[in-house]
């Protein structure tokens, strides 16, 4: 994949969902289309583990403490990015999103077949935090310290993940 089509979207703290301020939600389009049947197995080749086949949900939520890859095993969808004055992002199948700690993401409206893997740097285990947590506080205070995953989901060693994501940039 070319590093030119790498869609990305930054986003701020909207006051509801911290979002990641530090680092842009990536989206590879098509990186799997006609092969979607390698997206678990290649994110748990490439240390991005504790996958799981499911959908995503329809509120508002993110995850304070862990980075996190999605891939469009089938269907097609669209998502909510960033809290409700992020973007609405049109997936489909073979499509990859990679999203920081902190970024809010939710289900608007799927195909009937609509399936995506999740994963997570090293198998970390994630939580779900919502609009309605009171723990926003802490969230502020875990995004940042979330580490930089050594491996793109897709790419391994190589890949957009590493050239787009780097925290000293914030400075």
């Amino acid at each position: 994949m070319s590093i030119e089509n790498v869609r990305q979207f930054l986003f701020k703290d909207d006051g509801i969902i911290p979002n990641n301020p530090y680092l842009p939600v990536l989206v590879y389009p098509g990186a799997f289309t006609g092969r979607e049947e390698e997206i678990e197995e290649t994110f748990n080749r490439n240390n991005w583990k504790n996958s799981w086949v499911n959908g995503v949900f329809d509120f508002h939520h993110y995850h304070s403490n862990v980075h996190e890859v999605l891939g469009v095993r089938e269907g097609q969808a669209t998502l909510q990015i960033g809290g409700e004055k992020g973007e609405q992002i049109e997936i489909q199948s073979g499509d990859i999103l990679i999203l920081p700690a902190g970024t809010g993401h939710k289900r608007l409206t799927s195909t009937t077949d609509f399936k995506i893997v999740g994963a997570y740097p090293n198998g970390m285990e994630y939580n779900t935090m919502t609009e309605k947590d009171e723990d926003r506080l802490l969230s502020l205070k875990d995004i940042p310290c979330v580490p930089l995953p050594e491996t793109d989901p897709v790419y391994g060693l190589e890949g957009p993940l590493l050239l787009k994501w780097r925290y000293n940039e914030k400075d």
